[in-house]
């Protein structure tokens, strides 16, 4: 039995969809409220709540494999519940920030957390993906009322991931040999800029997308109301104020994992475009 955490997510979604098809072995779905689940004909939706570890016992039932979301609530009791359960082997999604920006505050959680999951006892796989394409629907309201977007960096080019991409990868983890032990770096084909992304969302709308670049200070006063302070000049240093050459780097992990090339951002734009419509 597999348990996937942050079911109802850009991940989790893709992932029980994937584990589903393949028929490798039941599967879970955690949720805070199974009622309002919609998962795929056969994935058991089961009610828990990461804050509450004491809640993930009738989850973790039976579970010998488990796809775990850090930060959700106290890692280090998710875990502790997890190997009392019998689970077995965890799949971490960590972030690429970690090798990257370790000095960052913000991305100190997740460095913790891949340190409780090494201590304990569980064997373990670490998915260290790089920005998200999905990150991308942050401007969907402004391209769907002015078809334009104003953005930082507009020309900087990181290597953007494809959400399914770290699913598929998370997916060989669970259900294949070789992984356990393992950090993966998972990154997009190719790096591109917030000016192409946007061009590739106005080409999947058949309507151009127009892109302003307005400074730092500027998208720290709209991001810091609703992220905090520290959080947002994080998220502007990962989005290209304080590049260095691991963030840049275009890695192929998932064809190696998968044997299947990684997925751009325009098939990503192809596939949301009803969001920025």
């Amino acid at each position: 039995m597999i348990l996937v955490t942050g079911a109802t997510g850009n991940i989790g979604s893709a992932l029980l969809r994937q584990l589903h098809t393949s028929g490798a072995t039941p599967v879970r779905g955690l949720t805070r409220d199974a009622a309002r689940a919609s998962f795929p004909d056969g994935v058991e939706a089961v009610e828990g709540d990461l804050a509450r570890p004491a809640s993930l016992k009738p989850a973790l039932d039976g579970v010998r494999s488990l796809f775990l979301l850090p930060g959700m609530g106290p890692d280090a009791d998710v875990l502790r519940a997890a190997r009392q359960a019998g689970v077995r082997h965890v799949v971490l999604v960590s972030s690429m920030a970690v090798a990257t920006h370790p000095h960052v505050p913000a991305v100190a959680e997740n460095l913790a957390a891949e340190r409780l999951l090494r201590d304990s006892g569980m064997s373990w796989t670490i998915l260290r993906p790089t920005q998200f394409a999905s990150n991308a629907l942050w401007w969907a309201a402004s391209i769907r009322e002015h078809r334009s977007i104003r953005v930082p960096y507009a020309d900087i080019g990181l290597p953007t991931v494809h959400p399914a991409d770290i699913a598929v990868v998370a997916r060989a983890a669970l259900t294949g040999p070789g992984h356990r032990g393992r950090t993966y770096a998972l990154t997009g084909p190719a790096r591109i800029t917030p000016r192409q992304q946007a061009r590739a969302i106005g080409t999947a709308l058949g309507q151009e997308v127009s892109v302003e670049e307005i400074g730092r200070e500027e998208a720290h006063r709209q991001m810091a109301p609703f992220m905090g302070d520290r959080t947002a000049h994080a998220v502007l240093d990962l989005m290209g104020g304080d590049v260095n050459d691991e963030l840049l780097r275009v890695h192929d992990t998932v064809r190696y994992v998968t044997g299947s090339p990684a997925r751009s951002f325009r098939q990503w734009a192809a596939e949301n475009a009803a969001a920025f419509r």
